[in-house]
């Protein structure tokens, strides 16, 4: 359960993520509790407002209209990125949906998608959203074509990162009004999906960090051996990386087995030849990370089991590494007897961080 956030406390969540946000006059007391609960809240809805260049959208938002009385939404966010708040509380929004994606949301409890939605306002087993959900609208008008730019679709991730991130909430608590609602269309021109994908990258990082595809370029690493070398049993040892084709400026260090410094996020794997591993003998690789040449922190282990001849392993390496820390790859053999590291090759995508 969730109370919903305070206005002081909205605003300054969206700031930090780098929102431009615009306090619309009056909006910390326009709502609709007075016709139902407001909260728990459980997620942020998503929609596209179906309006053209000539409306004022922002009054549409904070208003209504003759057959849907304001606000419609906790805010606005039009084409040119601005966060314009125009409800503190109940909006019209959501209207009625499926409770088994209420349900996956506050459980963030699916895949890439919310279960299919079966519900829609006044039908029989429908649940309130507006209640439940923060929303924003959208300046779109929503027919596939018109384009969502840049700056404002930034600051659609930006702005539900600042609500999820308040609360605590992964990028499954974000769902679009067709996910919600069987009678719904909206948003259109992008994919509910990728839009939590840059939500979950997002959240990944400090506030305010994100920038969608005006992140800088990646730095490419690829180290590896200079030479096979024997792995005794028992012990867990780092790779060390002596063939060094493209690093990171600073990031390796000549003979070293770190791949990685922070602050810094990074993506990519370990290719491993083993030659020697009794089948069904096993290796374990892990990711580790060290400050200057202390032990630190150890992440998921990867098991990789012999073939009783050569055997070939690709483990992943994606991680987000803090100021100071530095990332090995560390190897355990379980076999009663020493094996060979015949090749290991780190291939990654770097972002440098701060």
């Amino acid at each position: 359960m969730a109370a919903p956030l305070k206005a002081d406390r909205l605003v300054a969540a969206l700031r930090a993520e780098g929102c431009a946000v615009r306090e619309v006059g009056g909006w910390r007391t326009n709502n609709r509790n007075h016709v139902g609960p407001w909260g728990p809240v459980h997620g942020v809805m998503i929609h596209h407002t179906v309006t053209g260049p000539s409306t004022d959208v922002v009054h549409l938002i904070f208003h209504g209209h003759s057959a849907l009385p304001g606000p419609l939404a906790t805010g606005c966010i039009t084409k040119d990125g601005t966060v314009h708040l125009t409800g503190n509380g109940r909006a019209n929004h959501a209207g009625g949906g499926d409770p088994d994606v209420l349900a996956a949301v506050i459980n963030e409890s699916y895949g890439a998608r919310p279960p299919a939605t079966n519900e829609h306002q006044d039908s029989a087993g429908a649940v309130d959203g507006n209640s439940r959900f923060y929303g924003w609208e959208c300046e779109n008008e929503g027919d596939g074509r018109d384009p969502w730019p840049r700056a404002q679709y930034v600051a659609m991730v930006k702005a539900t990162a600042g609500i999820c991130r308040a609360h605590g909430w992964s990028a499954k608590s974000a769902i679009g009004h067709l996910e919600w609602s069987d009678q719904k269309p909206d948003p259109r021109g992008f994919d509910m999906k990728d839009f939590r994908s840059d939500l979950a990258v997002c959240l990944s990082l400090p506030a305010g960090v994100w920038e969608g595809e005006d992140d800088p370029m990646p730095q490419y690493v690829n180290l590896g051996l200079a030479a096979p070398y024997q792995l005794a049993p028992g012990a867990w040892d780092s790779v060390e990386l002596t063939a060094e084709w493209t690093d990171e400026p600073g990031g390796h260090g000549e003979g070293g087995s770190v791949f990685v410094r922070g602050p810094a996020r990074f993506t990519g794997s370990l290719s491993l030849r083993f030659d020697g591993l009794p089948d069904r003998g096993v290796v374990q690789a892990r990711m580790a990370e060290f400050e200057g040449a202390e032990h630190r922190t150890d992440h998921p282990i990867d098991e990789i089991v012999g073939t009783g001849g050569d055997t070939f392993a690709v483990v992943p390496l994606t991680k987000r590494l803090a100021s100071g820390r530095s990332m090995r790859v560390r190897l355990l053999n379980q076999a009663d007897v020493p094996i060979t590291v015949a090749s290991a090759v780190v291939s990654v995508l770097v972002w440098k961080e701060g």
